[in-house]
């Protein structure tokens, strides 16, 4: 039941709907119903094997499952949950947003055989600027439902190249080649990690930081992204 306390805060501090903005409903919860509806889903979790996420890392990186929340497409009404997310100082929405998939992937057994996360390093260049990393958010919210232990420190990146937004596959490959380091590779060794990142395009950022945690003996990979573009 929604307590008192709760409909006194929320006429005080009225809620809005992350992709169009109006105003959420007293049970709503991130986005409001409508959106809700015509969220852009992907469904990959009810065939992690073989969606095209997964495909976009075949012959690249050996890759257990793979899974994203919706498609991204900029300048979308559902695209606004990234802008605010990556640019709105809003690390509570990567929370939010990863509990949300974390609930529908649970009933497709997605974390089956799964023994903790790692989410994608941010350049400390670019933590600073924006004041946490959008990933550790997600991946924060995908724990809280799971209970996975978040791996930290045993892989940092070395430097801010450049926004991979606006690149071609080739220069996105080569944007983060060697963007990956190991740290502690013992704190992987013999594990089936879960690599969680905000949006997926061409791959080239999993792909970096999966090859070097490869680098650490016995290792399982699995990904889990908010979004992935199609047609990149």
């Amino acid at each position: 039941m929604i307590s008192i306390w709760s409909r006194l805060i929320d006429l005080i501090a009225p809620r809005a709907c992350v992709m169009c903005g109006k105003r959420l409903g007293i049970s709503e919860h991130v986005l409001c119903g409508a959106c809700n509806l015509t969220l852009p889903r992907t469904n990959y979790h009810q065939d992690a094997l073989e969606n095209e996420l997964a495909k976009v890392f075949w012959g690249r990186i050996p890759i257990e499952k793979a899974a994203a929340f919706f498609f991204y497409q900029a300048n979308s009404p559902s695209s606004n949950m990234i802008y605010s997310l990556k640019y709105g100082n809003q690390p509570e929405l990567g929370i939010e947003l990863g509990q949300i998939f974390a609930d529908e992937c649970q009933h497709s057994d997605f974390f089956e055989g799964i023994d903790a996360i790692v989410s994608v390093p941010l350049a400390r260049k670019r933590v600073l600027q924006r004041g946490y990393n959008q990933s550790d958010m997600i991946a924060q919210g995908v724990s809280l439902v799971t209970r996975l232990p978040i791996i930290k420190k045993a892989v940092k990146r070395n430097s801010f190249e450049g926004s991979q937004t606006q690149k071609v596959r080739s220069e996105r490959n080569e944007n983060v080649e060697h963007a990956f380091h190991l740290l502690r590779p013992d704190l992987l060794q013999g594990k089936h990690l879960l690599l969680i990142d905000d949006v997926i395009t061409t791959g080239a950022t999993i792909t970096a930081l999966a090859k070097e945690i490869l680098k650490a003996k016995d290792v399982k990979i699995s990904v889990l992204s908010l979004c992935h573009t199609k047609g990149k």
